[in-house]
């Protein structure tokens, strides 16, 4: 779809005029007009504005002329997976479990592929397979040539440390000792926990990234451990397979 098309159908399905774009995107309504007719199309500046506001990459504005991969762990994006900034800006060379408000969550190279491992095998690959994979596709990825440019300095990891200490101090009972926390999108683990009224609750953001892991139980069973964290809290639940009858253990705040 050429842009022209792109800008008018995002547009019109947001129910706004011509005028209102123009407004939020600090415009002339003839300049939108020029814009959906193809005379003209928005400059870098504005694309980012339109980006904003529609929640799509300016890859997308421009006809998805090429396609993004996340320049830390290689996977394909799209508009949905791609990683933003802490002012809610999409940032286009990562995916939202590499870069997350601003923040790179891997810093170790190590521990990315570990990660993808399970979910390469799923897939059909061996793990030999995934691994040698990762480790020829990764070493060519912006990020990974610019880590010691791009890392912070082990902050991250060590904010990593602190809440890894933080959560195994709680010493829920049954509940095996964390080692690694790993980014996980909201929409996947936002489990509804049933209240006694009946009624039930959801305490992430399906658009955030957390960290978390899921934890096998010391005593055995059928239930799982899941571990969810931020800057601003600590969740632990238990829930059967594929998150079926979810419990919340504990919701705690920093």
């Amino acid at each position: 779809m050429e842009t022209k098309n792109i800008l008018y159908e995002l547009r019109t399905k947001r129910g706004l005029s011509q005028d209102d774009l123009a407004e939020k995107v600090f415009v002339t309504r003839q300049a939108v007009s020029r814009w959906e007719t193809g005379e003209t199309t928005p400059n870098t500046e504005t694309l980012k504005l339109l980006s904003n506001l529609y929640g799509v990459s300016i890859n997308t504005l421009l006809g998805s002329p090429r396609q993004l991969i996340c320049q830390c762990c290689g996977m394909p994006l799209d508009d949905e997976l791609i990683g933003r900034e802490k002012d809610g800006s999409l940032n286009e060379d990562y995916c939202k479990w590499c870069y997350a408000d601003g923040t790179y969550t891997y810093g170790s190279m190590d521990d990315l592929i570990e990660v993808c491992i399970p979910h390469m095998t799923a897939e059909g690959f061996t793990e030999e397979q995934a691994r040698a994979y990762m480790k020829e596709k990764l070493p060519r990825l912006d990020y990974w040539k610019r880590h010691e440019e791009l890392g912070d300095g082990g902050q991250f990891e060590a904010f990593k440390k602190q809440l890894i200490g933080e959560i195994n101090a709680l010493g829920i009972e049954g509940m095996p000792k964390v080692e690694k926390l790993n980014a996980l999108i909201g929409r996947y683990v936002n489990l509804a926990y049933p209240l006694p009224s009946g009624a039930s609750v959801k305490f992430l953001d399906d658009g955030t990234t957390y960290l978390g892991t899921q934890l096998e139980p010391a005593f055995g069973g059928e239930r799982c451990f899941g571990v969810l964290a931020n800057m601003d809290f600590i969740l632990i639940c238990t829930y059967k397979k594929d998150g079926a009858d979810p419990e919340l253990v504990l919701y705690q705040k920093r």
